[in-house]
């Protein structure tokens, strides 16, 4: 099931379940809205028990295309979790998930413009594969993660490497300027996803392929990272894990690469879709 919303940002959103045809169904029928407050076991029982043929298309002409849920309570993100990225970046490879934050202002469209700032000078990009938790989720064991995952999304993780790397603190600086964190098209749940640990993951720049790279490498799983976490912490539904991304980054690049005014990020996981954005002003 691949559950999608259409609306502006600080309107009133359409809920969509996406046919067989790849058609957006109005699904306002049985909830609200899609988000961290009305995401369930329970919900996602009853919207794939519907057939989505039954609800009327939904009316998404000149519609903005949305994340697809509400803004999370947080979002979660691992660094350094692709073996052939940590051997781009020269780094070790950790022994335990490199947690950090990103400000939830970041959660934004898929399509939705990048913003640029004129105190960035190393804006940078990076392809996700993204975590959705589906449920309260606290001291869980590994064999239980993926029952407490909704589904998975495709991020697009934007990084302004001179405030990351270069200014005092941590790394939640670097990571949480307002659109650093465009989501969807779509999330596609557990049981449509197939393996999550093999699904093929690029990124262009201006046509140009930047990022290729597949789950496999990650060095921590979707299952350990989900019971790591929840060591730590309640994960909440809605809750967003950005899980890390594979080599191609600009900042790996000899010399680096750093994205400008103008610049179009194209990025794309299988079963996840793609996205699209442009670097304007701020």
């Amino acid at each position: 099931m691949k559950l999608s919303r259409y609306g502006d940002r600080y309107g009133s959103k359409t809920p969509c379940i996406i046919d067989a045809d790849g058609t957006p169904r109005d699904a306002s029928s049985i909830v609200a809205d899609f988000g961290p407050r009305t995401l369930s076991p329970e919900l996602l029982d009853k919207l794939r028990a519907t057939d989505p043929k039954s609800l009327p298309v939904a009316d998404i002409e000149g519609k903005r295309l949305a994340p697809p849920l509400a803004q999370p309570f947080n979002i979660w993100c691992v660094g350094l979790n692709y073996s052939d990225h940590a051997e781009e970046a020269g780094m070790e490879i950790p022994a335990e998930p490199i947690l950090f934050n990103k400000s939830t202002v970041t959660y934004c469209g898929p399509n939705d413009n990048i913003l640029y700032s004129p105190k960035m000078t190393k804006l940078d990009w990076e392809v996700e594969l993204g975590i959705v938790i589906g449920k309260p989720t606290l001291n869980i064991s590994k064999e239980e993660a993926l029952d407490h995952v909704a589904g998975f999304v495709l991020v697009n993780d934007v990084s302004e490497r001179a405030w990351q790397l270069e200014r005092s603190g941590q790394w939640v600086k670097g990571k949480s300027f307002p659109n650093f964190c465009p989501t969807g098209p779509y999330l596609t749940t557990v049981d449509e996803i197939g393996d999550v640990q093999n699904l093929n993951m690029w990124l262009d720049v201006n046509g140009k392929r930047m990022q290729t790279g597949n789950t496999d490498k990650m060095i921590f799983d979707v299952a350990t990272i989900v019971s790591y976490m929840s060591e730590f912490t309640q994960l909440e539904p809605g809750d967003l894990i950005c899980t890390g991304t594979p080599p191609g980054v600009g900042a790996g690049m000899n010399p680096p690469v750093w994205l400008n005014i103008g610049d179009k990020v194209s990025l794309g996981i299988d079963g996840l879709g793609e996205q699209s954005q442009t670097v304007v002003a701020l």
